[in-house]
């Protein structure tokens, strides 16, 4: 697994127990950095900096998510689904260095490996849409 997908599955890790038990995301980041083994995985700054980059921007991402999810409502969507989608609009909107089709085929990809068989198609057009307003 390359290491960026490795820093995106820690990072939904993270986000989705936060989400799941109702804690601010970066208390559970604390406790899951506590809990790794040494040394460090080289992948985890970027892992962090999704962690930390969804937090601080929750409430905007999820607008968008909102917004943009057809026939969804975000508490409606499974957590995985909905933890993926923050990840990827937060890249989408806020790491430069990373392209629109990078930020969705990757949330695909690990919707495909961890979600339901619908979510894929899902998460792809929903990201789509928020990639076409983001790049207005």
């Amino acid at each position: 697994m390359p290491a960026r997908r490795k820093a995106r599955k820690r990072a939904l890790d993270v986000l989705f127990e936060a989400d799941l038990r109702d804690r601010p995301a970066g208390d559970v980041l604390t406790d899951y950095v506590a809990r790794l083994e040494r040394p460090l995985p080289g992948h985890l700054d970027y892992a962090l900096g999704l962690v930390n980059g969804v937090a601080a921007h929750l409430g905007r991402i999820d607008e968008l998510i909102g917004s943009y999810a057809e026939g969804w409502t975000i508490d409606r969507m499974p957590v995985v689904d909905r933890n993926l989608a923050r990840i990827a609009v937060y890249e989408l909107l806020y790491v430069d260095e990373i392209d629109d089709a990078v930020a969705i085929s990757e949330a695909v990809e690990l919707a495909r490996q961890m979600s339901t068989d619908d979510s894929p198609r899902f998460l792809n057009g929903l990201l789509g849409r928020i990639a076409e307003y983001a790049s207005r």
